[in-house]
């Protein structure tokens, strides 16, 4: 393995870790503010790649305007699911919740294969430009690079937003305690419909921006499976974790998958790498490299 293929394989995996990161935002969301995890992330992420397809190409709305209103259909749809199906949820086991999610994706799945088909569909025109540029003799595409400048300004945007604005601090009130918060005025319920939208925009993003290096086909949900080590690894509590882990995870399954490929003719590891590495980590990190400890006195 030469050091510009080693290089190249490490781009490339930051890339593809920084749109993890932003996925792996969606889960911290719902998690830190429900204590759910929502498993209909990866269907939110291919439902947001559908819909600009649809705008974009179907409907040939310019690029930034298919964008917006893809945002506002994942907004849309965030504050359905939440207000019709979730919110007679809330004080029912955790377990339930889960099901339900599951349930949610399964839906989600189905009504996107009977609206766009199977076939695998590309945006045309492509969203970034295709042009190569060389980073230290490696060639990079220009597509590649806006995908990693998006994907950490949308980091950074979310991370102002829970440590600086008055909806975040609620948030992270919410999260740490319910009743405590609901003592003080903030509406339990308008917060758990907030994270979810959230959680949708981010997923809709994470799906443009993994759909127009990929392409778009129903099997773009396994996305939201890869995401869910990242998210464990860094810490389900954890925003910083989240970001960390996806770019972790990132990294190292395109390691992996080029070091057996290249002296084990080995094939398909990229798709198992996640969970081994998760494994070793949390053998080590039961609760993830930023999460919370949790400590229960009797």
């Amino acid at each position: 393995m030469t050091f510009q293929y080693f290089l190249q394989l490490v781009i490339s995996g930051l890339v593809i870790g920084s749109i993890y990161s932003a996925v792996a935002l969606g889960f911290v969301i719902i998690y830190k503010a429900t204590r759910v995890v929502n498993f209909a992330q990866g269907e939110l992420l291919m439902v947001g790649a559908y819909v600009c397809y649809a705008f974009l190409v179907q409907m040939h709305f310019p690029f930034w305007a298919a964008l917006l209103l893809t945002i506002l259909f994942g907004m849309v749809l965030a504050m359905f699911v939440e207000r019709l199906i979730l919110r007679p949820m809330i004080g029912e086991p955790a377990i339930s919740i889960i099901m339900v999610t599951i349930g949610l994706s399964l839906v989600l799945r189905s009504v996107a294969s009977a609206i766009w088909g199977t076939d695998i569909l590309v945006y045309e025109p492509k969203l970034f430009p295709q042009e190569m540029i060389s980073f230290a003799g490696v060639p990079v595409s220009l597509e590649f690079v806006w995908c990693f400048v998006l994907s950490v300004f949308l980091l950074a945007v979310f991370s102002i937003f829970f440590k600086y604005s008055k909806a975040g601090v609620a948030m992270r009130a919410t999260a740490f305690n319910q009743q405590a918060a609901q003592s003080m005025g903030i509406s339990v319920k308008h917060i758990f419909a907030l994270s979810w939208v959230i959680s949708a925009v981010v997923s809709g993003i994470g799906g443009v921006l993994i759909g127009n290096i990929n392409g778009i086909n129903n099997t773009l949900y396994h996305f939201g499976l890869k995401v869910f080590p990242a998210t464990i690894l860094g810490g389900l509590d954890s925003i910083l974790g989240a970001a960390i882990g996806g770019m972790i995870i990132g990294i190292l399954e395109n390691l992996s998958d080029g070091f057996c490929k290249t002296y084990f003719d080995l094939s398909g590891v990229k798709e198992v790498a996640p969970y081994v590495i998760l494994v070793l980590i949390l053998m080590v990190k039961p609760y993830g490299l930023f999460g919370t400890k949790e400590i229960e006195r009797v």
